[in-house]
């Protein structure tokens, strides 16, 4: 269905020479812990083992596979994101099963996944609709702390890649580390691999007249923390905009009380975020985000009763090592780019 409704749309446009619009979403999920139940010697994986801490048996496996696949299909709605940035994933055999394996499988996307030195193993990694986009390279960029203390965390991933009309995309995918240890404590990592992030897309911005950047990731931080705001320096959407300066699509709902990808302490945070850069929040160009805005999705489905806090909170997999059938404990995030395709 997917291929006869692009097949048509370009026999229209080569028709009648009329210029055309095609929704390109883009997804981004923090799918907490999405571990096989194979022993990996060289990493920290024995609690996701059948006999380990979680109890991770080859049935939960598959069943938060299924669950993956519920929520993408979800948020693609009509059709299936033609992106889909992933964390907290074990390895690409996870990936072979996700996409080949499970129901996602008729959905056929093809996936890139780095290869970090995480303690634990987990990575970041890119789904993609073989009809929607053309990968060209692929980078991944290894964070180097300088201080010996901080342990290694996830590499960021950067693709680039070609759309149907012609138009170069640079994508970005990051987990940066967490807030273990407190915030104030752990900023020092995170403003590192914010450092590394920002020099990335400089080099694009030198490298391109029209960078088409765009940046996903859980950031462990929020909009207006240092590492987002002053060192990538991600500002919100506010005129003039500037083709080679970065926006965060969620920077003006950062103080918005109920809005949230992820709830800590009963308070719901905006880890997760989309930054683009301006050109493609000029609506003159061939590329665009549409209406200048990305999403969260919060359906009911992926919320359960928050009975310690109150209201709502993501209905997760498992609650400790107690298995509840959920989820993640993040809530995905998508976006919508209109590409015009012309017939020249």
């Amino acid at each position: 269905m997917r291929h006869f409704f692009i097949l048509s749309l370009l026999l229209i446009i080569h028709t009648t020479g009329v210029v055309a619009q095609n929704d390109f979403r883009i997804m981004f999920y923090n799918v907490e812990n999405l571990f096989d139940t194979h022993d990996d010697p060289l990493k920290e994986d024995d609690d996701f083992l059948p006999d380990g801490f979680m109890r991770w048996t080859p049935w939960k496996y598959w069943e938060k596979l299924r669950n993956i696949t519920r929520v993408i299909t979800a948020v693609g709605g009509m059709q299936s994101p033609a992106l889909i940035g992933l964390c907290e994933i074990e390895n690409d055999s996870v990936l072979f099963d996700l996409t080949k394996r499970s129901p996602l499988r008729a959905q056929e996307y093809d996936y890139i996944i780095t290869d970090s030195p995480d303690d634990r193993g987990i990575d970041v990694a890119l789904l993609y609709q073989r009809d929607q986009f053309k990968p060209l390279q692929t980078s991944e960029y290894e964070i180097k702390f300088r201080s010996k203390k901080i342990r290694p965390t996830r590499n960021i991933l950067h693709v680039t890649g070609e759309v149907l009309n012609g138009n170069l995309l640079d994508i970005f995918v990051c987990h940066f580390p967490s807030r273990s240890g407190g915030q104030r404590e752990s900023e020092p990592a995170r403003i590192e691999a914010a450092a590394l992030l920002k020099d990335k897309a400089d080099s694009l911005f030198t490298l391109r007249e029209n960078p088409h950047i765009i940046i996903m990731g859980d950031f462990n931080d929020h909009p207006e923390d240092k590492s987002l705001s002053q060192i990538l320096k991600a500002k919100s959407i506010m005129p003039p905009l500037q083709k080679n300066q970065l926006y965060n699509l969620f920077y003006h709902r950062s103080k918005e009380p109920e809005f949230g990808s992820y709830k800590y302490q009963g308070k719901w945070e905006i880890l997760d975020q989309f930054i683009v850069s301006g050109n493609l929040l000029m609506e003159e160009n061939h590329i665009y985000v549409k209406n200048n805005e990305a999403h969260l999705f919060k359906a009911d489905f992926l919320l359960e009763d928050d009975e310690k806090y109150y209201g709502k909170k993501p209905y997760r997999t498992s609650a400790g090592p107690r298995y509840i059938g959920g989820f993640s404990d993040h809530l995905p995030i998508y976006m919508d780019l209109i590409l015009i395709l012309e017939d020249h």
